[in-house]
C-alpha cells in the first residue's frame, strides 16, 4: 500500500509552495542525477520497521517527466525467487520523484530483500531490510549516527557500518543533512566542489532543501548504508536551520520570509526523502528485551533557547543578573522540549514498558542531556604559540564563572530546560525503569550517569558526529587535556571524546547495554579504517556506567 508523503508540520500553504515548484524539480542541475538522468537516480532505503511493516523508498524520474507507478517485491532471497509481499508507489513531481510505501503483512524478526520495478521493466538497486523481533529476545545490535555535514568530511562512518553484517538496525539521531551555505568556517571547498553539494547557498525554500538532499543522497556511502539496513530518524535543528525552536530558529532572518514557511518546507523534504512514517514521535518495541522511544524535542513544541548573552548585557551587577537567570527563566517549570503531550505519552510509555517486564527503555533522541560546566582551566587546552583568541577566551572565563554559579555552557541542550530534563528523569525513576539515553548534536563523543534529585535515573551514550567538526573546531590544545578538564569539572561525566568523528554500536542484551563509540577518518581521507574505539556499559538495575 501507498504511504502519505505528507509531515504534521506541512501546511496548506507549504503545500501550495510545493504545487508551484513542482514543474523545476525535473529541471536539477544534471549533475545532481545519477547517470542516466532518468529512472532510479538514488537508490533504495527502508526504515521506520515494526513487527509486520516497514517502509520501503526510491526516487524515479520517468523519462518523459509524468508520474509512474512502480511496482514493489519483498523476497526472502536476493534472486527473487521467493516473493512474499508484493505493493505500489507513484513516484510524481509532486512529492520531487521521491516514491515510498508502507509495505504490512510481514513476520516479526525476519530479513528481507526488496527492489522497485518501473512501468518499463527497469529495476531499482536491492535493498535488505529487516522487521523488528517480538518476544523472548536475547540480543539486538544498533548503529547510531548523527551530525553529517558533507563539505566538513567524508561519511566513513556510513561506509564502514554499510560494510559490516552484524546491526539489526541503524538509527540517525538528526542533522542528517546541513541547510548551511557551503562557505561556512569548517568547510573544505574542494571536498564540496568534488561532491557537488547543492545549492551553494543555504537552503530555505522547498526547492533548496529538496536539493540538498539530492546532493547527500548520491554519497555511495550514505546509500550503501541504506541498501543494508532499516532506518529509524528523526530531525534535530540541520534539517530546518541551526538552533531552531516551535516558532523559530537563531539562524533565521526576517529576509529569509515566514518561519512556518520554511520550516513546512523543510519537513516536506525531510519526508519526501526519509523512509519513515509522518508520527512526529514514535515507539517501538525490540521483543521483550528493549522499548526505543524516538523523541521529538526540536520544532514541535520546544520553547525558545534562552539568550543568556541578552540577559546579562548592561546590567550593573553581572554576578547578580546571573543569579537572577539561574533561579528565574532557567528554571521556570513551563519552559518545555518536547511539550505536555509529548512529556506524557512518554511518561506513560516508560510505565507500561516497565510493567510489561520490558528488560530496557531506550530514549532516541537529538540533544545531550548530562549538565555540563565550563571547566576553570580551560587555558591549559591553549599551546604557548596559540593565537591570542580575545574573544574567545573572554567568552570562555564567563562560561567558567557562570559555571561556578551552577549555570551550563548550553542553552540549546537540556541544560537550558532543566525542569523539562526533571521531569523526563523524574518519570523514569517513578516507573524504575531502567534507562538508556542515545543523543547526538554536539560532534563528540560523552558517557554521563544521569541523576535526578540526588539519585540515579539512568545513563547516557552520545555520540560523536559523521563528520561535522566539534570542541576541536575551536580550541588548539591536546584532546586528552580538554577531554581530562571536563571530567573533573562534571562529575557526572564518565568518559569524553573531543576531536574525532564516527558512529556508536549499541549492543542490547538481558544483562548489560554496552556502547562502543568507533573512530575513523573523516575529514581528509576516504577510508573505513578503524583509528580506535571505546567501550562503557550500563548492568541491568544499576544505572551507572562502567568501563569496558
Amino acid at each position: 500500500m501507498t504511504d502519505r508523503l505528507l509531515h504534521p508540520f506541512v501546511t496548506r500553504r507549504t503545500l501550495l509552495q510545493a504545487a508551484a515548484l513542482a514543474p523545476f524539480a525535473a529541471a536539477l542541475p544534471g549533475a545532481l542525477k545519477a547517470a542516466p538522468p532518468s529512472g532510479f537516480t538514488h537508490s533504495v532505503a527502508s526504515g521506520d520497521p515494526l513487527q509486520d511493516s516497514v517502509t520501503l523508498w526510491t526516487r524515479y524520474e520517468p523519462a518523459g517527466g509524468g508520474p509512474a507507478e512502480l511496482r514493489i517485491e519483498l523476497s526472502l532471497d536476493t534472486t527473487f525467487d521467493r516473493v512474499v509481499a508484493r505493493g505500489a508507489a507513484q513516484a510524481s513531481a509532486e512529492h520531487g520523484f521521491c516514491a515510498k510505501a508502507r509495505i504490512e503483512g510481514l513476520e516479526p524478526g525476519r530479513w528481507y530483500y526488496y527492489r522497485f520495478i518501473a512501468p518499463d521493466g527497469q529495476v531499482s538497486d536491492t535493498g535488505r531490510t529487516r522487521t523488528l523481533p517480538e518476544g523472548p529476545l536475547d540480543h539486538f545490535r544498533i548503529g547510531v549516527f548523527s551530525c553529517a555535514n558533507a563539505t566538513s568530511g567524508w561519511f566513513n562512518a556510513y561506509g564502514h557500518a554499510a560494510a559490516r553484517n552484524d546491526l539489526d538496525l541503524v538509527v540517525h539521531l538528526g542533522d542528517y543533512i546541513y541547510e548551511s551555505k557551503l562557505t561556512r568556517s569548517d568547510a573544505l571547498k574542494k571536498l564540496a566542489v568534488s561532491r557537488n553539494i547543492q545549492p551553494q547557498h543555504e537552503a530555505v525554500s522547498l526547492l533548496d532543501y529538496r536539493l540538498r538532499y539530492a546532493s547527500y543522497r548520491l554519497d555511495a556511502d550514505l546509500q550503501a548504508l541504506h541498501r543494508a539496513y532499516p532506518m529509524i530518524a528523526m530531525c534535530d535543528d540541520h534539517e530546518t536551520v541551526n538552533n531552531s525552536w516551535q516558532h523559530g530558529a537563531e539562524n533565521h532572518g526576517a529576509d529569509e520570509g515566514p518561519w512556518d514557511i520554511r520550516k513546512g518546507a523543510a519537513m516536506q523534504a525531510w519526508h519526501e526523502w526519509m523512509p519513515m512514517r509522518s508520527d512526529p514521535y514514535t515507539r517501538y518495541e525490540l521483543g521483550d528485551l528493549a522499548s526505543l522511544f524516538r523523541l521529538e524535542t526540536r520544532t514541535l513544541a520546544r520553547s525558545k533557547q534562552l539568550d543568556l548573552g541578552g540577559w546579562l548585557k548592561d546590567k550593573p551587577d553581572p554576578v547578580a543578573a546571573a543569579a537572577a537567570f539561574r533561579d528565574g527563566p532557567l528554571a521556570d517549570p513551563a519552559r518545555t522540549m518536547m511539550g505536555v503531550v509529548q512529556e506524557q505519552w512518554l511518561a506513560d510509555g516508560l510505565a507500561s514498558s516497565v510493567t510489561a517486564g520490558t528488560k530496557w527503555q531506550i530514549l532516541a533522541q537529538q540533544v545531550i542531556m548530562g549538565t555540563t560546566i565550563m571547566p576553570r582551566d580551560y587555558r591549559t587546552w591553549f599551546p604557548p604559540d596559540a593565537p591570542a583568541g580575545g574573544q574567545q577566551k573572554t567568552d570562555l572565563d564567563l562560561a567558567v564563572k557562570l559555571g561556578a554559579m551552577g549555570i551550563p555552557t548550553s542553552m540549546d541542550r537540556w541544560d537550558g530546560y532543566p525542569a523539562a530534563r526533571a521531569r523526563v528523569l523524574a518519570a523514569a525513576q517513578s516507573a524504575q525503569a531502567n534507562l538508556v539515553v542515545l543523543s547526538g548534536d554536539s560532534h563528540n563523543a560523552w558517557a554521563f550517569d544521569l541523576e535526578n534529585a540526588g539519585q540515579p535515573a539512568g545513563v547516557e551514550f552520545a555520540g560523536q558526529s559523521v563528520s561535522s567538526l566539534g570542541i576541536d573546531k575551536r580550541y588548539f590544545g591536546n584532546p586528552a587535556d580538554i577531554a581530562r578538564s571536563y571530567l573533573d569539572a562534571n562529575p557526572a561525566l564518565k568518559w569524553c571524546d573531543t576531536s574525532r568523528r564516527g558512529y556508536m554500536v549499541v549492543d542490547v542484551r538481558p544483562e548489560a547495554v554496552t556502547n562502543e563509540w568507533l573512530f575513523l577518518h573523516s575529514r581528509h581521507q576516504h577510508s573505513l579504517e578503524v583509528l580506535d574505539s571505546q567501550r562503557m556499559h550500563v548492568l541491568h538495575g544499576a544505572s551507572r556506567l562502567q568501563a569496558g
